[in-house]
Order: structure tokens, then sequence, then C-alpha cells
């Protein structure tokens, strides 16, 4: 397995690191306490690309593997991890597409994209988190297509989006066998957005209740055959949750460096706190825990690639360890740089707040641990 990163690669991240370092990690803080993307940023999130990082080649995309993928994430999370969950969030919404729709259905999605435009991916429902099977939105099947009625909640750019992606069951006989999804532009009759949460972290990010009510989609709308949305959903999130790993590898790697630069500055009892021991080690745990997450990142994107049988359960792994990882060291660099670490002047305790929502999202860490427990295999 070939971790260099090739001088493709290197040019990608020296670009996405120049827009990081002048556009976005000067906003981070303003975003955060504003919970709003100014205008200017989109227009050069979208212009450079950043937003449709995951457009296959085929349909006028970079057509960026998971490997390169998950490099970029990580570089724009450690500016603002907000701004990495909205850029991904356009790509896990584009993934049910890619696996479940005709080319003509996926050439469209990746236009939106393209031409700048904001998707969502609608799972989540208020009694539907980790658990599918209880979605109560559903689809009536009527003449020349569906009705859909429902409520999704927590959605990740839901105010911003332009086109959805709904999963709704269209046969509750049949429980998760009656899952199935549709692609919904955001202005079709009966869509609206309702309540728009004041998060604690990743504020850069707008997450909102969707609501459809007598919503109708064309039969067209609707990805492959009806019932097969549970395995569609399940794909995606495989697919997606090594950039969650990214993402919190970023958070991580901002936060130590934070804490390492302030602890050789620093001077406390006549030295600098580098000088003491129980800080070395604190430093030393935290870069360890970081370096192994990111391992494991890029673990999970190669298996991915290779379409490798367990590559889903190195996926849970790493989107697991990896945001364990952003969530201990966060802390630690707070505790690290004291009452500046705490101040909202500074970076530190966002990380710590960003990085809380990574162990939930995409499927809660314990929800990973099982998932990695059933994948275990003892010979």
């Amino acid at each position: 397995m070939d971790f260099t990163i090739t001088a493709e690669q290197q040019e990608l991240l020296d670009l996405v690191q120049e827009i990081v370092t002048k556009e976005i990690a000067p906003r981070a803080l303003e975003m955060d306490k504003d919970g709003v993307v100014p205008d200017e940023l989109w227009k050069i999130l979208k212009q450079t690309g950043l937003t449709s990082l995951g457009v296959p080649k085929e349909y006028g995309g970079l057509g960026l593997d998971a490997m390169t993928l998950a490099l970029i994430f990580e570089k724009i999370a450690q500016g603002c991890a907000g701004i990495a969950t909205a850029c991904a969030a356009n790509m896990l919404a584009m993934l049910p597409v890619a696996f479940g729709g005709t080319p003509e259905q996926m050439q469209a999605f990746c236009d939106v994209i393209l031409g700048g435009g904001m998707t969502a991916f609608a799972l989540t429902e208020p009694n539907a988190g980790s658990d599918a099977s209880a979605i109560a939105t559903r689809a009536k099947k009527t003449e020349g297509g569906y009705i859909l009625n429902g409520t999704k909640h927590f959605i990740t750019n839901g105010p911003i989006a332009d086109v959805v992606v709904v999963f709704a069951n269209a046969n509750p006989a049949r429980g998760v066998r009656g899952l199935t999804a549709f692609i919904v532009p955001t202005d079709t009759d009966g869509f609206s957005v309702g309540k728009v949460e004041d998060k604690m972290g990743i504020r850069a990010s707008a997450t909102s209740e969707l609501v459809l009510t007598d919503c109708f989609v064309p039969e067209s709308a609707r990805l492959g055959r009806e019932g097969s949305g549970f395995k569609w959903a399940m794909r995606t999130l495989d697919a997606s949750r090594p950039f969650v790993g990214a993402i919190s590898v970023g958070i991580a790697e901002a936060a130590l460096q934070a804490a390492g630069k302030y602890a050789h500055t620093r001077v406390q009892f006549g030295n600098k706190l580098i000088a003491l021991q129980m800080v070395q080690q604190m430093l030393a745990d935290m870069a360890m825990a970081t370096e192994a997450s990111r391992l494991l990142v890029w673990k999970a994107a190669a298996s991915q690639m290779d379409g490798a049988r367990n590559a889903g359960v190195i996926a849970s792994m790493a989107k697991c360890f990896a945001s364990d990882t952003a969530m201990k060291v966060s802390t630690d660099a707070v505790q690290i740089m004291g009452g500046a670490g705490y101040s909202k002047e500074a970076p530190l305790e966002k990380y710590m707040r960003d990085a809380k929502v990574m162990q939930i999202f995409e499927g809660s860490n314990q929800v990973q641990r099982g998932i990695i427990a059933g994948g275990l295999k003892f010979t």
C-alpha cells in the first residue's frame, strides 16, 4: 500500500491550502459566531471547485479518487470544519444518485453541482436517526409519480440546497424494504425548509428541517426500483464515512498545531510550557493519535478504491477512531492553552465544539462499533 502523495495531489493540496489560508481560516471565527457563510466566500468555493469535488470525470468533474478527496477534506477542515462539511455534503447527496440512478439522472444532478448549486442528503428524521427502519416519511404512488409527505431533521445544507435526495417509505408494510430514494428539487410545490438549527459546532454548515407536504414528484425522480432506498443509503454512508474521518483528522491537526505553537511561546515557572515533561507527553500522545487516525483514513480510502470486501468496516473504523481522536486532541489542546484555549477569541474551543458532531452524524460512534464488531473475522 503506497501512501506517497503524488505530484498531482500535492499541486491540488497547495491550491487548497492557499484558499484555506487566504479565504477560509480568516473568516472561521466570524462564521462560527454568526452561523452564516458570506456570499463572497461561497462564490470563491464554487468557482474553485471545492463544492464539486466528488463529481466524476465522465460527468464533467475532476474525477478525484477517494485518497485525494480525503487529503483535500482534511486540509479544508484545518481551516474550518463547517466549510469542509458543507462541501462534503454535496458529494454525500450525489452518491446515492451514482449508485442507484440512471446516467441521465446522474448527469442532471452533477450539472446542478457543477453550476454552483448545493445539494442535501435527507435521511434523518425526528424519530429516525441511526435506525432507518423508523423512517416515517411516506411516498404514496399516484398517477405519473409519487406524493411525498413527512419531515426530515438535521439535514446538512438543508437551508441552502437546490436539490435534495429524499428517502421515503413507499410500502410501509415491508418495513425498511419499502424505503425508496427520490431526487427532489427544492422549488417543488409542497417542499419547504423548516426549523434552521442553532448548533453547538460546525456553525458554518447550515442545518435544518425539511418539510414535504403533498409534494408531487414524477416517477422519473425515483432512484432505482421501489424499495431499493435502504441499499443506496447504506452504500452511501459506507462510502462517505472515510471523509468524516478526514475532516476529523483536520480538526485534530489544527488543534495539535495551535497547542504546540502555544507551548513553545508560553512561559510558566520560568520555562516555556514545552519544557515541562507533562506537556511534552500530552503533545506526543496527541500527535500519535492524529497520525494513526490519518493512516486509518487513508487505509479506508484505499480500501474503497480497491473495492475491498471489508471496505465498509474499515470506513467505520476510520470514522469512529478519527472522530474520537478529534474530540480528545481538541480537548487536550484547550487544556494545554488554559484560559487562552477556553476563550472564544481563539479557535481552540471551536475545534472542540466542531469535533463533537463528528462522533454523532453519519452513524454515531456507538453504531460504528457495532458495525465493526459484526465485521470481525476470527480464524
